[in-house]
């Protein structure tokens, strides 16, 4: 009989933890799991999926518009109900934590509702109870940070967002990072006066620069204002909202402040002091590539270790460590060419190198670009375009990175990933019949290097 109650305890029941929980009962382990919020993490309840409901949500006016051109007339009155949206996406967000539950139960693990928190490198508390395993793994996630300024108690960050008892008038969303992009476009899509607040010169840092570029202009004509080189100084609460003082000295009044500044390890409160856990200077749990911690029976996976803040990645992570724990797998994590979207609108798609990154690993590089109207708008008279571009390694002839600006960019890039992931040269792309007529088939006729 074991010394430990269980084989393996999971802290937090995000997309991470619940894959290595029933990954590891599957394989013959005895699993126990805590979840003190909500089951599904982050992304299930205030992160990838009632983003994206919000996202089709914000279309809608946008698509009814466009059906005049197609012959599609309104003659009613058309209006939002942000109630409807908000109560219909927390509906269906409780379907899925039900369904996580269910899983989690399914597949053998056992379920506490608390928070844990370390007793000892073996042991966990959930509540009044304590637990003692072989190993333990830490899968809390990450949690939205908010910088000091003045007032910085009145902005919400974007767990609050999906729950807003009424949607503003106005709004000032703080930040340049992708949660940012996207929540500014899902507001200014429900009809709110939105600025993004920036304090660089230009958003989506990181991404390749003419994607960058593109997305700043395709963004501005849908309505969004871009600020950038600016920041809050201070935010005070008036009759009608909040003035905002920036720190060019202008102040500004709004009804809602969003700070999407950022994500960081959510460490706080499950009992790290009483271990010999070391975290970096970021506050990540500093792991092998094992993703063992500085004690070698604790592990972590997802977002808790830095690294890839995506849902899939966590999932992969959490399938590779059931597996070695409990059937001597060796974990061989590949991070390159990880495909990403962005939802904002039009959306962004990207796998692989940058430009950029290209031109320092490879020298000399072939680059492939197009931009063009869509055809769904020689019709609608919408003025939105589409940008694609191709990187290319010149000695190989290997295609290293792939980018897109435009509608359905996410579902076209996962196609793309998997010829990049296999190593497709430019000569596979052109020899690869395309799908006529659609924005993908671009990817496999573009011909000529800019």
């Amino acid at each position: 009989m074991s010394e430990y109650d269980y084989d393996l305890f999971v802290i937090g029941a995000g997309s991470g933890g619940v894959r290595l929980s029933r990954i590891a009962s599957g394989l013959g382990a005895k699993v126990g799991v805590a979840e003190d919020r909500y089951m599904g993490g982050t992304c299930v309840n205030v992160g990838c999926v009632p983003k994206k409901l919000f996202v089709y949500s914000s279309h809608v006016a946008e698509d009814l518009e466009d059906g005049a051109g197609f012959g599609w007339t309104n003659n009613g009155s058309l209006e939002f109900d942000w109630n409807t949206l908000r109560d219909n996406k927390t509906n269906e967000i409780s379907r899925l934590n039900g369904i996580y539950n269910n899983l989690l139960e399914g597949a053998g693990v056992t379920v506490h509702s608390g928070r844990a928190r370390f007793i000892d490198h073996h042991t966990v508390s959930v509540g009044e109870e304590t637990y003692t395993a072989k190993y333990i793994a830490i899968a809390t996630g990450s949690w939205p940070f908010i910088p000091e300024f003045e007032g910085a108690e009145h902005a919400i960050t974007s767990n609050e967002f999906f729950f807003l008892p009424e949607l503003p008038k106005s709004a000032i969303v703080l930040g340049g990072g992708y949660i940012a992009v996207e929540l500014a476009g899902i507001l200014n899509g429900l009809g709110v006066d939105t600025t993004l607040l920036y304090r660089g010169n230009l958003f989506l840092r990181g991404f390749d620069e003419d994607v960058r570029n593109f997305a700043k202009t395709e963004i501005e004509k849908k309505g969004v204002k871009l600020a950038f080189n600016n920041n809050i100084r201070s935010v005070s609460k008036v009759e009608n909202g909040y003035n905002v003082t920036l720190e060019d000295g202008s102040v500004v009044q709004t009804g809602l402040v969003l700070a999407a500044t950022g994500r960081k390890a959510h460490t706080q409160d499950i009992g790290i002091e009483n271990t010999d856990i070391k975290l970096n200077g970021a506050g990540n749990i500093i792991v092998d590539n094992n993703f063992t911690t500085s004690v070698n029976n604790i592990f972590a996976v997802g977002d808790v270790k830095g690294g890839y803040q995506l849902t899939p990645v966590a999932l992969a992570e959490g399938m590779a460590l059931a597996r070695h724990l409990f059937n001597s797998k060796p974990i061989n994590m590949d991070y390159d060419n990880i495909p990403t979207a962005v939802f904002c609108q039009p959306t962004i798609g990207t796998v692989g190198l940058t430009e950029q990154q290209a031109r320092e690993r490879f020298g000399d590089i072939n680059i492939y670009k197009s931009d063009f109207r869509p055809m769904k708008h020689t019709l609608s008279g919408r003025d939105e375009r589409t940008f694609m571009k191709l990187i290319v390694d010149a000695k190989s002839d290997r295609v290293v990175g792939a980018h897109m600006v435009g509608p359905e960019a996410g579902e076209i890039m996962q196609g793309v990933a998997i010829a990049i992931k296999a190593g497709a040269t430019k000569a596979h792309f052109d020899e690869t019949i395309g799908i006529h007529p659609t924005a993908a088939e671009e990817f496999v006729t573009m011909r000529e290097p800019v």
